[in-house]
């Protein structure tokens, strides 16, 4: 649960791929993919890709609702890479996490803090579809500010957001953008995590002054 990440385990990809057909947050731009240079013309492929910086598997910086916090090219890569726990807590439409499950998790392992990285893995990715983003599962907003109050380092869901699907207001993502905490969304393939504790890398891409950006994330496990 705590400190660097160490080495030398079975991949799993944690990411979703991203192409045009990927939903998007509500009022986000869809992907679009332009091919800019050909094999047959130029000898060689490139293409132009536009899309939301919160797009598919994404860092959200504390930036993103905090404007005095850090933005995404300022999170040190040390946090980034880490030993993270897994808490299996398979939700259902309009489920969400709760301060009572942070709770019980903190009597069950040992005190959350600064270094403490947690993955929640709800089942949700599973329902990649149209419905995604109706009444999706995040944490009750008690649950979001125990995790703030302990500071820890990140927190990650197989969801679309660490909000509550119906949220208005994201109470959860303002109390950790608040207490500087990182989060990760739109995780994947986390069955395919056997263990309660693994090593996580998450690396987005370091866009300078942006509340968030595309990551790739990986379970070493």
């Amino acid at each position: 649960m705590r400190g660097p990440a160490r080495t030398g385990r079975r991949p799993v990809d944690l990411t979703l791929s991203i192409s045009g057909r990927l939903p998007v947050f509500p009022g986000s731009p869809q992907v679009h993919t332009i091919p800019w240079q050909s094999h047959d013309l130029h000898g060689y492929g490139l293409e132009l890709v536009a899309m939301s910086t919160h797009t598919g598997t994404h860092i959200d910086a504390p930036y993103h609702f905090d404007p005095a916090g850090a933005t995404m090219d300022k999170i040190p890569i040390s946090r980034l890479v880490r030993t993270s726990m897994l808490v299996r807590t398979r939700k259902r439409r309009g489920q969400n996490i709760t301060a009572g499950q942070i709770e019980a998790l903190e009597r069950d392992t040992q005190k959350l803090g600064p270094e403490t990285t947690i993955v929640f893995e709800t089942g949700w990715s599973s329902r990649l579809d149209a419905r995604y983003f109706e009444r999706s599962p995040g944490l009750e907003p008690g649950a979001a500010r125990l995790l703030a109050r302990r500071r820890i380092n990140m927190v990650g869901i197989d969801s679309p957001s660490i909000d509550p699907g119906d949220t208005e207001s994201y109470p959860a993502h303002r109390a950790l953008a608040r207490s500087g905490t990182v989060i990760v969304e739109n995780l994947c393939n986390l069955a395919r995590v056997r263990t309660a504790e693994f090593e996580l890398a998450v690396l987005p891409l370091k866009l300078a002054r942006t509340s968030g950006a595309p990551a790739r994330a990986v379970a070493l496990c």
